[in-house]
């Protein structure tokens, strides 16, 4: 599997994205939902139209998919350290 150098800020927002979409599923309240449901959909926008995948044309979706195998774990930041 190739190594990718991720910045930062997307890193920060597929994490965020993960942890609003596990709020989300254990969410009750309906308020509560759609605020999630926004934050997801605005996270999802960020991290799609983010400029750095222009900048690996051909491997974006391998490149995708190591972002979110990085990002997975709710303790992944703590792992990469």
């Amino acid at each position: 599997m190739s190594s990718y150098d991720f910045p930062d800020d997307l890193v920060h927002a597929q994490r965020a994205w993960y942890t609003a979409y596990r709020q989300l599923a254990q969410e009750e309240n309906p308020s509560q939902t759609t605020v999630l449901r926004r934050t997801l959909q605005r996270l999802s926008v960020r991290i799609a139209a983010h400029p750095y995948w222009a900048t690996i044309p051909g491997r974006a979706s391998a490149a995708r998919m190591a972002l979110k195998q990085q990002t997975w774990a709710p303790d992944a930041e703590e792992a990469r350290r």
